[in-house]
């Protein structure tokens, strides 16, 4: 939680940041829609890779490298001095930043069992939630205490600070022990039908000849398109049309933040809350997702309301999304074996990364010659096609068998 509250926190620095470069570094709408296409093409490619990474060093390691990777790259920002430098370290930070999500998916899938895993998917997911959410003051006060290149080193030497105390300390439910107690024993794996069907393995390529996962890249190629435009445009949009400075921002902009962290815990919970109700795991996902869909439309009301009701707005679209993320996110490890667990995420990551990046270069425009009507409008109603992709695809929430061939 705490790594992928940084992660949040080094990739919002830029958008809430955007109005002080300008004095230093000149970025129009398309420029910033251009950063944030190079940022997340790289956040992509590694979210694929970083999967295989993961999987192959394991999460110590793997999450080590990433987290280290990123944060240098993030103090790489306050370094440059124009436009060019800035388009290489954006693209260095999604390289970096890439690898943290399968990371945190690989170590869910290894330390909690089926019934307990959506919730500590919304845990680890509220980081963003967190990260995003103490952005705004946090870097208001950098910035007014000492100038907008001290924010970029100050993250960044954070996050060195936790991969250290990570590789320190983590350790496998396998072979760790903790004082004289084995991990392992601990872990309360309550269904068989986990421990029989976990033990094999996908071949990487092998992955696309199952229909489920085609239904959960799609879901996230629409959901992560809404989720980053809002998170990178949000301090933009309340700069430069409701006329918002810095430190109002910082005293507003962290709202909608708090919600989608809300969205993250409470739609993990309450999915895992019906289970142990006795609801089935195919329809807990399902009713927490048509839920949470139901939410984003919500975008729509944004440009035609006050700034109050905009924020009340931008947060139920947040809450809505966080909490869809996160059973998503789940769903890698629902419907596919641990060991291939960091693969399908860092699959389904760069699916919604290349999504997000598209969809960055198509609001930069629209934006710039439209307004942004048109483009809350496409955002709200993202949520809602992806639940039905989710139930003509996907179908049931449930592991899927070895096919012929499939194994390593």
């Amino acid at each position: 939680m705490i790594a992928t509250a940084l992660n949040y926190l080094d990739r919002q620095s830029l958008p809430m940041l955007v109005s002080e470069l300008r004095n230093a570094i000149p970025i129009d709408d398309i420029a910033f829609g251009q950063l944030n296409f190079l940022f997340l093409l790289a956040y992509g490619i590694m979210y694929m890779v970083g999967g295989r990474i993961i999987d192959w060093l394991g999460p110590k390691t793997g999450l080590f490298i990433m987290v280290v990777w990123w944060s240098l790259a993030t103090v790489l920002h306050g370094l440059v001095s124009g436009l060019t430098g800035l388009f290489i370290a954006r693209f260095l930070l999604g390289l970096g930043e890439g690898g943290g999500f399968p990371g945190s998916a690989k170590v869910i899938s290894e330390w909690f069992p089926i019934k307990e895993r959506s919730f500590a998917f919304g845990l680890f997911n509220t980081g963003s939630s967190i990260g995003a959410m103490i952005a705004p003051p946090l870097i208001a006060l950098i910035v007014l205490s000492f100038s907008w290149r001290w924010v970029f080193i100050f993250t960044g030497l954070a996050g060195i600070a936790w991969a250290a105390v990570w590789y320190f300390y983590y350790v496998s439910p396998a072979e760790g022990k903790f004082g004289k107690v084995n991990d392992k024993k601990l872990i309360p794996y309550a269904d068989s039908a986990e421990l029989t069907t976990d033990n094999f393995d996908i071949k990487w390529i092998k992955l696309f000849e199952y229909r489920q996962i085609w239904g959960v890249l799609a879901a996230r190629f629409l959901i992560d398109s809404a989720w980053y435009f809002v998170i990178f445009w949000l301090p933009k949009y309340l700069a430069v049309t409701r006329g918002l400075d810095i430190k109002a921002i910082g005293g507003f902009a962290w709202i909608p933040y708090a919600w989608a962290g809300g969205g993250s815990i409470l739609g993990g919970w309450f999915s895992s809350y019906i289970i142990k109700k006795g609801i089935s795991l195919d329809k807990s996902r399902k009713i927490t997702l048509a839920i949470a869909s139901a939410l984003l439309p919500a975008t729509l009301l944004i440009t035609q309301s006050p700034l109050g009701l905009a924020l009340v707005f931008f947060s139920m679209a947040m809450f809505g999304h966080q909490a869809f993320s996160t059973i998503l996110q789940t769903a890698c490890a629902d419907l596919f074996p641990s060991k291939v667990v960091g693969a399908v995420s860092g699959l389904a990551g760069s699916a919604g990364c290349f999504g997000a990046m598209l969809f960055s270069l198509l609001a930069g425009q629209l934006i710039h010659h439209f307004g942004y009507p048109i483009v809350f409008t496409l955002v709200g109603l993202m949520h809602p096609a992806a639940f039905l992709l989710v139930i003509l695809v996907v179908r049931s929430f449930a592991q899927v068998r070895p096919l012929s061939g499939s194994g390593s």
